[in-house]
């Protein structure tokens, strides 16, 4: 099974897909869009951990997505 959770604020979108992990668990890939007011943007990246649940890898990845836009948005680095 597969879970996928989305979290929309207009301009950013997070996505974290769930999948199974080859050693038991379930790891996450997360992927980021900006629409506006800059230019389109996209990035995407797998999760660090391996998770024992897909709500505890879907829930955390879209954590990590958000962090990651947050950092973003601070000017912390330039993608």
């Amino acid at each position: 099974m597969t879970l996928k959770g989305t979290v929309n604020s207009g301009t950013w979108i997070v996505e974290a897909i769930t999948s199974p992990a080859p050693q038991g668990g379930f790891t996450c890939h997360i992927s980021i869009t900006q629409s506006e007011p800059e230019q389109p943007f996209g990035h995407a990246f797998a999760h660090h951990r391996t998770f024992d649940t897909e709500a505890a890898a879907v829930l955390d990845g879209l954590r990590e997505g958000m962090l990651w836009v947050d950092l973003k948005n601070l000017h912390v680095f330039r993608v």
